[in-house]
């Protein structure tokens, strides 16, 4: 027995070898750890329970059969983080290059198939060559399965993908049907035809990492969510990102214990707000005075900066925060901010993630680039998920609502349950100045006139009292005592039960 014991010990540190030790020697020269090494930074010491180690692919074509690497470059398994349960998968680029094979790909389907059925997440951390070209259709067939499971999976549990070296092909989109995608500075990028092809089809010169690096895909095509400078810091940051989100759509949301006073009084908030209309304030200072030890955890930092997504804790509650910021383009809606938002409100609709909206949006962005680009549909999508939201959803509205935006900021009429308004708030039409020249167009060329008109108009309207007579607004608040009024609002709703019409399922204007 001791030999069988032996004999099995030895295949286990075989395979724990991946593709060998001079093969790790070069992935470490690279800045890169390996996948058994990233799955010991991401889960809670000694909780990693492998399956699939000894599986090997099937190929015998271009002479694979004589190269048969136990694990077929994916590690497979389940873990904790932080004692809470999930299912992962580790692409090995010192096997194959981390390409994915017929049998590679079973691997990882396996694993999103328990997931779903036990309810946990699924996190893919990426880094692989692509589909494994010895074996054909095969390799294309199993990706084909991996992403039938991501739509299967999507709304269901939290699916997260960690790029971490190349993705790129068909590789590219299992991560783009998952929910959240982190990257690495320097050593990961994704596109979906590398600089090689793209320069003989359109003649343009460009580096890997400009067509499809952290950089790119952070702050210009919003593909990824965040971006971090090493394997260890992205790591660390999906542990605290799974802290914030339930297990699956029918689980509880996690709460963490805080001995911040859910009463708390921040006085540094009667003031934020500036004397001047057209004065910028940072909204990232409301958000982080109103949460649980000021922990704002930001979705989507470097992209469209007129708008601010992410979680906080309220009373150890997790909480999804959308926020007009007037320090980027006075805080206006355009299409990059609008399909930020409404994929972070769908997100938290599927999660049961209360959704806690700060206003402050003077309109629309005019132009013709934004109307070319359809805007009216982009903004739709915003409108559309937050009027679908069926999860508890607080407004506050810190300065100007105007126009269309002040509707599709979670609004009372699109069902918002609580909406307060500070004394600062100004709900209207559009500013004073331009209601009075289209209101007394004959008299625009006194200037005392207009000025006086200007002013009848911001003290009819620049104040909350109007919205609030006609219970649009649920009462005109302190400032200091918001997080008091938002977290007793948020209790109230915990029991929120919302009936929806029968029907397969909706038809976002995608």
């Amino acid at each position: 027995m001791q030999d069988i014991i032996e004999a099995l010990e030895a295949k286990r540190a075989h395979a724990r070898l991946g593709g060998g030790e001079k093969r790790i020697e070069t992935q470490h020269a690279k800045g890169k750890l390996t996948a058994r090494e990233r799955l010991d930074v991401l889960l809670d010491p000694g909780s990693f329970e492998e399956y699939g180690m000894f599986v090997a692919h099937r190929s015998h074509d271009f002479g694979m059969e004589k190269q048969i690497i136990p694990g077929d470059g994916v590690v497979t398994g389940w873990g904790t983080i932080n004692g809470r349960q999930v299912y992962v998968f580790s692409q090995d680029f010192t096997v194959f290059g981390g390409s994915l094979s017929e049998t590679h790909a079973q691997k990882i389907c396996k694993i999103m198939d328990l997931a779903v059925q036990n309810g946990a997440p699924i996190i893919g951390l990426n880094d692989s060559g692509g589909a494994r070209i010895q074996e054909g259709v095969a390799s294309l067939g199993g990706y084909a399965e991996v992403f039938w499971r991501n739509a299967r999976a999507s709304g269901a549990v939290p699916q997260i993908s960690v790029i971490m070296g190349p993705c790129a092909g068909g590789a590219v989109y299992s991560p783009a049907m998952t929910d959240f995608i982190y990257m690495v500075r320097d050593t990961s990028y994704m596109f979906v035809t590398g600089p090689d092809v793209v320069k003989t089809v359109t003649n343009e010169v460009v580096t890997a990492e400009e067509l499809g690096g952290a950089t790119t895909h952070t702050q210009k095509s919003s593909v990824a969510d965040a971006a971090f400078d090493n394997d260890i810091e992205t790591l660390m940051e999906v542990r605290r990102l799974v802290d914030f989100l339930p297990l699956s759509a029918t689980a509880e949301l996690p709460n963490l214990p805080t001995d911040d006073a859910f009463d708390r009084r921040e006085d540094s908030l009667d003031t934020i707000i500036p004397d001047s209309a057209n004065v910028p304030y940072d909204m990232h200072e409301i958000v982080t005075k109103l949460a649980d030890d000021g922990e704002f955890l930001e979705i989507q930092r470097e992209h469209a900066g007129n708008i601010l997504t992410g979680f906080v804790r309220l009373d150890g509650d997790t909480v999804g925060v959308v926020a007009n910021q007037p320090m980027v383009l006075a805080g206006c809606l355009d299409i990059a901010s609008s399909k930020k938002a409404a994929r972070f409100v769908r997100f938290c609709d599927a999660f049961n993630i209360p959704i806690l909206t700060l206003v402050d949006v003077p309109g629309f962005l005019p132009g013709v680039a934004q109307e070319y680009g359809g805007i009216i549909k982009h903004g739709a999508k915003l409108l559309f998920a937050y009027a679908q939201a069926t999860v508890p959803k607080v407004t506050v509205i810190t300065r100007k609502a105007y126009g269309g935006a002040y509707d599709v900021m979670a609004s009372k009429h699109i069902r918002a349950d609580v909406n307060y308004a500070w004394p600062s708030a100004e709900i209207a039409v559009m500013g004073a100045k331009g209601a009075a020249e289209i209101l007394y167009r004959s008299e625009l060329g006194d200037a005392e006139k207009i000025a006086q008109r200007t002013k009848d108009y911001e003290d009819r309207f620049a104040n909350p009292f109007v919205a609030a007579e006609r219970g649009f607004i649920d009462d005109v608040i302190m400032p200091h005592n918001t997080r008091r009024r938002v977290i007793r609002a948020f209790s109230t709703l915990k029991n929120k039960r919302a009936q929806v019409p029968v029907k397969k399922h909706d038809n976002i204007p995608l």
